[in-house]
C-alpha cells in the first residue's frame, strides 16, 4: 500500500496543499480532481519521486513499482513503433534470464535441505509469478493488442516513432506504461491525445487492471466509468470519498448542506447562551450559572464551513459583424500528404448560427480540415467564405506555442490591440489570473492554466 503522509508544498507564492494525507490501496481506481493549478500534476510528480515536497513523505513498499504518464513528453525515437513499445518489456527479459539462471543452478545443487536452496526456490517462485503477471509468454501478441487498442494500424508498427505527431508519440508512451504493468499507475490527463474509440478501449483495460490507478482528468464520463474513489484538491485541502466523480460531487453537495444547517443551529444556540451570560453575569443569584455557561461555551467545538473555490471563467466573445447566411462552403475538396489521401472530395457547408462537431478516429482529417478552414493549410478543390465572415482559430496544441520565459501579463500585453490594451487586467481576471498570478512565468503554469491563457490571447 502506498501512503502519503502530512504532505505540504507551496508554489509560486501560494499553497498548493497543506498537511494532506491519504493511502492508495490495492486495486483502487482513484480520480484526482481539482481546478487548474491546484497541484494535481505536482502531487503525481511527488508520488513518483520527480519532485520533493517541502514537508511530509511518501511511503512505498519494497519492490513496489510505480508507473507515471505525464501530460506531455512523447519520445522522438528513431526506433520503430513496435520496437520502441517492446523496450518497455525489459523487466520480462531480465526475469527470463533470472529464471534460466536459477533453474541451471538448481540442477547443479544437491543441498536440498539448506536455507540457501530454499531461498532459491522462493526466488524462482517470485520470478515466475511476476513473469506471468507481465504476460511474458505472450508479449508480442500483447504489444500488438495494446497498440491496436490505442489506435495504431498494423502497417504502422514498422514506421519510425519520429514520423508521428506528439499526440501519437504520447500514445506509444502510454502503451509502454500499460505493458510494463506497474503495481500503481499514475496517469495525468490520459485521454487528451486519444480518440473516442481508444478512450473506450483504455476504460476497459483500466477497469480490469490488476494494480492500483491514480488518474488526473477533467473527463467526467471517463472518471465515472473507471474510478471507484475520488480525491479533490481544493484550497490546500483534500476531500476523499469512495465514489466515482458524479456521485462524489453529489455527496459533497449534500455534506455542505448538512454542514451549513448544523452551523446555523449551533450559531443560534451560541447566541442564546451568550444572551443568557450577558443578562445574568452581574446578578448574584445567577452568577454561578452564568460562569458555568461561559465555561461550557468555551469548550464548544465550533463548526466551520469548508471554503469552496467557486471561481469560474467569465467572458463573452467580442461582438462581431453579422455575416451572410452562408458562412463557409467547400466543394470537392481534397487534401493529401505525399501519396496518402486525407480528405477525399469533401462537400461541406456551415450556415450562420450553427454549432458543428467534427468526430472520428485520429488521422481521419479532423484537425487538417479545421486548419484548412482557418487558412493555415493548403488544399485542392473549392472553398469559399460568406460575406463579412471573421474567423478565430484555437489550435490543438495552441498552449505549446506560448513563450516560456514571458509572464502571463506579457503574453496578453503583446497580443492586445486597440481598445483591448486598456482591458488587459479585466481580461486576465475573467480567465482567473488575478493579483500576483499575472506575473507568473508561462513555464510554471499548469497545462490547464496555459490553455486558459491561450484562449485569453485568442480573444
Amino acid at each position: 500500500m502506498l501512503t502519503v503522509s502530512n504532505l505540504s508544498i507551496h508554489f509560486a507564492g501560494r499553497t498548493l496543499f497543506d498537511n494532506i494525507a491519504f493511502a492508495v490501496k490495492e486495486k483502487e481506481r482513484i480520480g484526482l480532481i481539482g481546478r487548474n493549478g491546484n497541484g494535481k500534476s505536482t502531487l503525481l510528480k511527488i508520488i513518483c519521486g520527480l519532485q520533493t515536497p517541502e514537508k511530509g513523505s511518501v511511503s512505498i513498499p519494497n519492490n513496489y513499482d510505480i508507473g507515471y504518464l505525464p501530460q506531455d513528453g512523447g519520445s522522438n525515437s528513431e526506433k520503430t513503433v513496435f520496437d520502441e513499445t517492446a523496450s518497455a518489456l525489459r523487466e520480462i527479459q531480465a526475469l527470463e534470464e533470472k529464471i534460466n539462471e536459477i533453474n541451471e543452478e538448481l540442477l547443479r545443487r544437491t543441498d536440498y535441505e539448506t536455507d540457501s536452496y530454499s531461498n532459491l526456490i522462493h526466488d524462482l517462485t517470485d520470478a515466475n509469478e511476476r513473469f506471468d503477471i507481465l504476460g511474458g509468454g505472450s508479449s508480442e501478441a500483447e504489444i500488438e493488442q495494446v497498440l491496436i487498442g490505442l489506435g495504431f494500424l498494423r502497417n504502422e508498427f514498422d514506421k519510425k516513432v519520429s514520423e508521428f505527431s506528439g499526440g501519437w508519440q504520447m500514445r506509444i508512451e502510454l502503451a509502454k506504461l500499460l505493458l510494463r504493468k506497474p503495481d500503481c499507475i499514475l496517469l495525468d490527463e490520459p485521454t487528451n491525445h486519444l480518440d473516442i474509440e481508444s478512450i473506450f478501449w483504455l476504460e476497459d483495460f483500466l477497469k480490469n487492471y490488476f494494480g492500483s490507478i491514480l488518474i488526473v482528468s477533467h473527463d467526467k464520463r471517463f472518471l465515472d466509468n473507471v474510478t471507484n474513489r475520488t480525491i479533490e484538491i481544493s484550497n490546500g485541502k483534500i476531500y476523499d470519498a469512495k465514489f466515482a466523480y458524479t456521485a462524489f460531487v453529489e455527496s459533497r453537495r449534500l455534506f455542505k448542506e448538512q454542514q451549513t444547517a448544523a452551523k446555523k443551529n449551533q450559531d443560534r444556540q451560541i447566541a442564546q447562551t451568550e444572551r443568557f451570560i450577558e443578562r445574568f453575569k452581574s446578578k448574584a443569584t445567577f452568577a454561578t450559572r452564568a460562569q458555568s455557561k461561559q465555561k461550557m461555551l468555551d469548550k464548544v467545538d465550533r463548526i466551520e464551513i469548508d471554503d469552496d473555490d467557486a471561481s469560474s471563467i467569465r467572458f463573452r466573445f467580442p461582438e462581431s459583424p453579422r455575416s451572410g447566411r452562408l458562412v463557409a462552403e467547400s466543394k470537392n475538396l481534397y487534401k493529401k500528404y505525399d501519396v496518402k489521401m486525407i480528405l477525399n472530395g469533401i462537400d461541406f457547408a456551415i450556415e450562420r448560427g450553427e454549432r458543428v462537431a467534427f468526430v472520428g478516429k485520429n488521422g481521419e482529417g479532423k484537425s487538417t480540415f479545421s486548419k484548412i478552414l482557418a487558412g493555415v493549410e493548403s488544399y485542392d478543390g473549392e472553398l469559399t467564405f460568406g460575406h463579412n465572415m471573421q474567423l478565430g482559430y484555437y489550435a490543438q496544441h495552441q498552449a505549446h506555442l506560448l513563450q516560456d520565459d514571458l509572464t502571463v501579463f506579457e503574453i496578453i500585453d503583446q497580443a492586445a490591440k486597440g481598445e483591448m490594451r486598456s482591458k488587459i487586467r479585466s481580461l486576465l481576471g475573467a480567465f482567473l489570473f488575478s493579483g500576483d498570478s499575472v506575473y507568473k512565468k508561462v513555464k510554471v503554469l499548469s497545462g490547464g492554466e496555459k490553455s486558459r491563457l491561450s484562449l485569453a490571447k485568442l480573444l
